[in-house]
């Protein structure tokens, strides 16, 4: 392909054509009449040596090379766009709206000082936590709607990864719970009722799959899908919720539950922050992300007061 004879602007169009799957409503979304798109996807099946679109009863579907064309294509016209876009990010007088995803865990730990940072630097700026989907979500068209990732795992493709704070387990129970203390013992830990947290995404509790891995099977008595409803039903019956110690000191006031040390310790927990690659150099996200890199150093930083 020589470039010097590509009309860039069949890229927009194809963009559309690709989104829509429909010749009229991608003329609309582009401003060109529907002759006109029609005669664009006319010249860009010629260039894919593609049908890309094809007619199936009523409907207009794609063919297996427009879908493998639809996530570059929109990164790449991103970038393109991103040449016009000024680098300066004004955080006191910018109305940017962030596009965060955690699990509920890190709602609690991080949003409380991450937005108090943000309400005195940039009182404007909107930060909007979506929840944890699970890894299969990462994906390019997902990373041109995300701006972090708050998450445990590996690096994912598309998305830079900096280690945010580290965090151990141990058990919530409620005060006044008539085996709290000798749960510290594998006999009282394997006859208690436990409380399982399986996070979409995941096909177990994570506690669950490392006791697998040393041959111990625990008692679930309930599963729910998230942390804090865990340490709930902890603090309001006698079952046992195995999960991270830090979101056990943050809440044990409140709901009146104690920290107690598991007779099979699991180890060190990593969270990750993750950035899709596209926003490496974005001022914004840099901006945010130097926020939230100073939020998790604070909490590493009282990591030595916890219980």
């Amino acid at each position: 392909m020589n470039l010097k004879t590509l009309d860039l602007n069949l890229l927009t169009a194809l963009d559309a054509l690709l989104r829509e799957a429909n010749v009229s409503r991608a003329a609309l979304r582009i401003g060109l009449s529907q002759p006109a798109t029609s005669h664009a996807l006319q010249r860009l099946r010629d260039i894919f040596g593609d049908p890309l679109l094809v007619r199936t009863g009523v409907r207009m579907e794609l063919t297996p090379r427009a879908l493998a064309l639809r996530a570059p294509l929109a990164q790449a016209l991103d970038q393109v766009r991103g040449l016009f876009v000024p680098d300066d990010f004004d955080a006191a007088r910018s109305e940017r709206q962030f596009r965060l995803m955690m699990p509920d865990l890190a709602v609690e730990l991080l949003m409380p000082p991450l937005m108090a940072k943000v309400t005195r630097l940039a009182p404007n700026v909107r930060i909007d936590v979506v929840p944890w989907r699970g890894p299969a979500i990462f994906h390019a068209e997902f990373a041109r709607t995300i701006d972090l990732v708050i998450s445990i795992g590996n690096a994912f493709k598309g998305f830079h990864r900096q280690l945010l704070y580290t965090d151990s387990d141990a058990l919530a129970v409620r005060r006044g719970h008539p085996v709290g203390s000798r749960l510290k013992r594998r006999e009282a830990f394997l006859a208690a009722r436990h409380v399982g947290v399986i996070i979409r995404g995941n096909a177990e509790d994570l506690i669950d799959t490392w006791l697998h891995s040393k041959g111990v099977e625990r008692h679930i008595s309930l599963v729910v899908p998230g942390y804090l409803e865990a340490l709930h039903v902890a603090a309001r019956t006698d079952l046992v919720a195995f999960v991270p110690r830090r979101l056990i000191a943050a809440l044990s006031q409140q709901l009146g539950l104690v920290a107690v040390t598991p007779p099979l310790d699991p180890g060190i927990d990593e969270q990750f922050m993750f950035h899709p690659t596209r926003a490496q150099m974005d001022s914004g996200s840099i901006w945010l992300r130097r926020l939230m890199l100073e939020t998790g150093r604070q909490l590493e930083q009282a990591r030595r007061k916890l219980p």
